[in-house]
């Protein structure tokens, strides 16, 4: 009876010696800024180009979107100033609507009288600014695109080389800290750098598609306004 009660009393007190074992939780910050001081550089860089990218994209979708708002019957409206001689009310109707296809169409309704050909050459021009000014900062997007990813790949080979040269200078009995923080750098740039460039990559390419309708308006409208000079009086 004596030994169970001694049995019992050792398992109860090795029950009561274990340790407690904390399950280490890692966030995303601190994932992110344990690389090292070489990788936060290169993260800080990732950030700042992250900011960059999101703010163009937002103030050229919202100007894109300006653009592209024409009211449906800004061209009868302007049809009907033309056809009945009143140059100056149109010319009023196109700078109220302060978009680029009624930028295009004044300035194709001030060459009114020259020759079919320098009126199209007007307009051309015209549309080339307005495209200008549509597409203003979009290739910092496309830069952004290419060079987070390279950046990102850079702190990888910085952070391997971090890793190596402790090996190396140790004697191959390096601390398991400090290659991690090598290896931490390493991975946490490429993702950070591939999430930069994916993010700025689908940014430039919607940005593309919605240039391109408005430059599909433009083209559309200086094609209706050339055919309305062409038709007999």
């Amino acid at each position: 009876m004596l030994n169970f009660l001694q049995q019992d009393e050792v398992v109860d007190a090795a029950q009561v010696a274990e340790p407690v074992v904390e399950e280490k939780t890692l966030s995303l910050f601190d994932l992110m800024f344990s690389g090292g001081l070489g990788g936060q550089i290169i993260i800080i860089i990732l950030f700042v180009l992250l900011f960059a990218a999101v703010y163009i994209y937002f103030e050229r979708l919202f100007a894109i979107k300006a653009a592209s708002r024409v009211d449906k019957n800004f061209m009868l409206q302007i049809k009907d100033s033309v056809q009945s001689g009143n140059i100056e009310s149109a010319k009023i109707r196109c700078a109220q609507s302060d978009s680029p296809v009624a930028r295009l169409t004044e300035k194709g309704i001030s060459r009114i009288g020259s020759p079919l050909e320098d009126i199209n050459t007007a307009i051309e021009n015209a549309g080339r600014l307005e495209v200008y000014k549509l597409e203003k900062n979009v290739s910092i997007l496309a830069t952004v695109a290419g060079a987070a990813p390279m950046i990102g790949f850079l702190g990888t080979v910085i952070g391997m080389v971090l890793a190596f040269h402790e090996l190396a200078t140790s004697s191959g009995q390096a601390q398991m800290g400090a290659l991690a923080e090598g290896i931490y750098t390493a991975m946490t740039t490429t993702v950070a750098g591939l999430i930069v460039g994916i993010i700025a990559y689908i940014g430039y390419n919607h940005l593309v598609v919605k240039t391109d309708k408005v430059v599909h308006q433009m083209e559309a409208t200086a094609v209706d306004f050339l055919d309305l000079l062409n038709e007999p009086a």
